[in-house]
């Protein structure tokens, strides 16, 4: 990661931000609604919960071929990364209740995907959410060597395959959190002194993870080969389980910026951005399938990702109302607004970006 810290422009001569960030305000309080979550985030917590441990019980509970075990075991992995998208990602932007130890309680949902809410509020919320698609500090962007996301990375001759063997590699994911991911990114983020909000102890930090990962391993390792089920069963089901999460939410991510339609813009030799943050966001960031409604449900609104990097303290379950908004104000203003009208167009463009990035060289 790039340590020179970019700095937005704040001259918006348009005026977007100021005036959209008032129609917004207008709706919710023309309307009398709270910014948060309400009874459909409450309801899709407890689906999405159910979806996830029931498979869990009947494993620890019935007798089952394997081919029975791994179907459960994808629908638990579906249910993780509905619970990701919706429960944990509303909790940790403070976005799910308007009461604080809600929203953390919520939050801490990431340790049922493996993942750490210190790492994840750094990564996501810090990084991502302020230095969208800048390479070297958007760390969505950084797929080690392995996978190129932007013309910035250095390329490699297997790139000419990424389209190909990345979507296999999605699939990694959560599987990489529980293992390894984690412990080097703390790692990391301690030696920057990062830090969402109040800066915490590093001791304690590391006896966080360190402890969830122990009882992580005991629930969903250790509990089922206890109670019967044979140890071959228990991994292997356990890596069918992330596959079908990390394969999710990968592919969830990189549709809202791996596209062509988004940039990557990079700082000046000063390390300004040409643009104001919002603004930025516009140019950075797609929307897909917005008029989905199973999408829409089950991606707890990660598809309307354009209204979320702007309002990312606001519920997603009223992005498709203040989407109209976001629209019509980024028109006014002669701004793009980009959006894939089904998810399946979008998967085809980060198709297609993936194997322009893997048969072009490096930029200068």
């Amino acid at each position: 990661m790039t340590t020179t810290i970019p700095t937005f422009s704040k001259h918006d001569n348009l005026k977007f931000f100021r005036t959209l960030n008032s129609r917004v305000n207008a709706y919710f309080k023309d309307n009398n609604i709270q910014k948060t979550g309400n009874w459909k985030i409450h309801l899709k917590t407890i689906i999405l919960f159910s979806v996830f441990l029931t498979p869990y019980f009947l494993i620890l509970t019935l007798e089952m071929s394997i081919w029975t075990q791994l179907l459960l075991n994808v629908i638990m992995g579906i249910g993780m990364a509905g619970i990701g998208m919706n429960v944990m990602h509303d909790g940790n932007h403070g976005s799910y209740s308007t009461k604080s130890w809600v929203n953390k309680f919520m939050g801490g949902s990431i340790y049922v995907l493996a993942g750490n809410v210190y790492n994840w509020q750094v990564q996501h919320n810090v990084l991502h959410h302020t230095y969208t698609n800048i390479h070297g500090h958007d760390e969505d962007l950084d797929a080690g060597r392995i996978i190129r996301f932007t013309q910035n990375a250095e390329w490699k001759k297997f790139h000419k395959f990424q389209h190909y063997y990345s979507f296999i590699l999605y699939g990694l994911l959560t599987f990489n959190w529980s293992l390894t991911t984690d412990f080097k990114q703390m790692k990391a983020y301690l030696d920057r002194k990062l830090s969402y909000g109040e800066p915490q102890s590093p001791k304690r930090l590391w006896t966080v993870l360190v402890i969830t990962k122990i009882i992580y391993a005991i629930i969903w390792m250790a509990l089922p080969m206890l109670l019967g089920v044979i140890w071959w069963k228990v991994i292997l089901g356990f890596f069918v389980m992330h596959y079908a999460a990390g394969l999710i939410l990968s592919i969830v991510f990189q549709l809202a910026h791996v596209v062509e339609e988004t940039t990557n813009p990079i700082p000046n030799e000063d390390g300004e951005m040409e643009n104001t943050w919002a603004i930025h966001q516009l140019y950075t960031t797609a929307n897909f399938a917005p008029k989905n409604k199973i999408v829409n449900w089950f991606t707890g609104g990660l598809n309307h990702q354009v209204e979320h990097h702007l309002f990312p303290h606001i519920s997603h379950v009223h992005y498709g109302k203040i989407a109209e908004i976001v629209k019509q104000t980024a028109f006014e203003c002669n701004l793009p607004y980009n959006e894939f009208k089904t998810m399946r167009s979008a998967v085809i463009a980060h198709y297609k970006h993936l194997k322009d990035l893997g048969q072009q060289p490096q930029i200068a």
